[in-house]
């Protein structure tokens, strides 16, 4: 093929028309790259061209093979379709068509194990793949998403001038880089979304804080929000929490009140607390508010538990400004717990799937363009910055100061909490988190003699140096034969 030939090609072809790959499409088109896009019901690629890339260059096909000739070589194709087996029925079309060299990346929620095995059996193929993360929503795909990129490290080059001009830019660097190796762009993407779980539950445990337990309006509530996303809080989340509370119904009532309290969820918080368990991190947060969406979807059940299960009967008493600044307090410090979670999770998958993650870099890439983008995004940067073989955020001179600021706010938040029957589980297991974390000593010298008493699973002394196990007959009934031990 001549380069004038190629020259005529697309720089980049798009498989599947939703909004979010519409929206990507639409960001490429304005950043000066021409865009091929293909939709498995082709009715769809009809209403795009005559609609939203009307008057552009992007060109439609109704042929999974002229859309792949339309491409450059080597040819990059991206899949914005729905994870799991959609995704590799398309790749296992898009092979057929394919050279050696050409590129496939999946765009979409799929889990990591899915992307590490896409990778390897198309370098078998002699096609190289990449799994990237994009988040942001709409707005993001539209204007400057957040995109993290993983799979094969031979891809990136030539998809890099492309995700780079599209990523949002924070102090004009790009809210992308390459991440790693197999499945480390859609394992970051699956802890951003884990602690994006947990962001939204904080927010929601702060409003039904100052809702139900102090009984402050909704005006007031928005109010309290407004003032908080000009300070330490400032981020994406905290300013649609603002937004959503000042919108009202067409009688003028707020919205919000009328909104069934029943949260739904598509599967990555849950990812992300599943992989925690198998590498053995405490992901206390998240798993709580993962576990906060399922019992809110119980709600007939709690309506009637309502009825009969006893309930706190007091009402707050006491200066409602310093509870709302120690809600704020609790809030911050509970980030800062959620995020030193997910990191502690990256660190120990990095280590056991062999990739080497650049976890300031990681930062850099979610302070612009995603949900969880946020003013607090730039310290964790700083920190890894200073130093880059940090054991956890909370040993950074400045996080150490941040909770130490807020910790009395925090406690008396979640003991107001308790007090007056508002569940609080993601402040209050963050705390719990903290005093673990922070404790030379715990409980677990008795667990331990409770497993070597029923079970024979031995223990280790203070006295006698590090992998040495004993196990006591505690009954002078049993033998002296121990049970195997393992780590978690």
């Amino acid at each position: 093929m001549s380069e004038v030939e190629n020259s005529a090609k697309a720089d980049i072809g798009l498989v599947g028309l939703a909004v979010m790959g519409q929206n990507l499409v639409l960001n490429m088109n304005d950043k000066g790259f021409k865009v091929s896009v293909y939709n498995r019901t082709t009715s769809k690629v009809d209403e795009f061209l005559e609609g939203p890339a009307k008057g552009t260059e992007i060109m439609g096909f109704h042929e999974l093979k002229s859309f792949i000739e339309s491409l450059k070589a080597p040819r990059r194709v991206m899949l914005m379709v729905k994870a799991g087996p959609v995704v590799d029925a398309f790749i296992e079309q898009l092979v057929t068509y394919l050279d050696k060299g050409d590129i496939i990346i999946d765009g979409g929620n799929s889990l990591f194990n899915d992307s590490d095995r896409r990778t390897h059996e198309l370098h078998k193929k002699g096609i190289l793949f990449i799994g990237s993360g994009v988040s942001g929503g709409e707005e993001g795909a539209r204007h400057g998403p957040s995109l993290m990129p993983g799979g094969n490290n031979a891809a990136w080059p030539h998809i890099k001038p492309i995700f780079q001009a599209i990523a949002a830019q924070v102090d004009g660097e790009p809210c992308c880089d390459w991440v790693g190796n197999d499945g480390a762009g859609h394992y970051v993407k699956m802890v951003h979304n884990g602690i994006e779980y947990g962001d939204m539950q904080l927010i929601c445990e702060a409003y039904q804080m100052m809702r139900e337990g102090l009984g402050m309006s909704g005006d007031e509530i928005q109010q309290v929000f407004a003032e908080w996303d000009e300070g330490v809080l400032d981020s994406y989340l905290i300013e649609i929490t603002r937004d959503i509370l000042a919108v009202k119904d067409d009688d003028g009532e707020l919205l919000i009140d009328r909104i069934l309290d029943t949260a739904g969820q598509k599967g990555t918080g849950k990812w992300t607390g599943m992989n925690a368990l198998d590498l053995g991190i405490p992901l206390t947060l998240i798993g709580e508010a993962v576990f906060a969406r399922c019992l809110s979807a119980r709600k007939d059940e709690r309506v009637r538990a309502s009825k009969v299960l006893p309930a706190v009967t007091g009402q707050f008493e006491g200066n409602k400004a310093e509870m709302v600044n120690a809600i704020r307090d609790a809030l911050y410090a509970s980030k800062i717990i959620s995020y030193a979670q997910g990191y502690m999770l990256m660190r120990e998958a990095a280590e056991i799937y062999g990739w080497e993650l650049n976890y300031g870099g990681i930062a850099l890439m979610w302070r612009g363009g995603c949900i969880i983008r946020s003013q607090f995004l730039s310290k964790i940067r700083d920190a890894f910055d200073l130093n880059p073989k940090l054991e956890n955020l909370l040993l950074d001179d400045f996080f150490i100061e941040a909770i130490a600021e807020a910790l009395p706010g925090w406690r008396k938040a979640v003991g107001t909490a308790v007090a007056l029957g508002v569940p609080v589980p993601t402040f209050s297991s963050a705390l719990s988190f903290y005093d673990g974390y922070r404790s030379e000593r715990l409980p677990a010298n008795l667990l331990q003699a409770q497993r070597d008493y029923f079970g024979a699973h031995t223990y280790e002394r203070l006295d006698k140096p590090r992998g040495e196990f004993f196990h006591t007959n505690w009954t002078g009934r049993g033998g002296n034969v121990s049970a195997s031990t393992y780590d978690v």
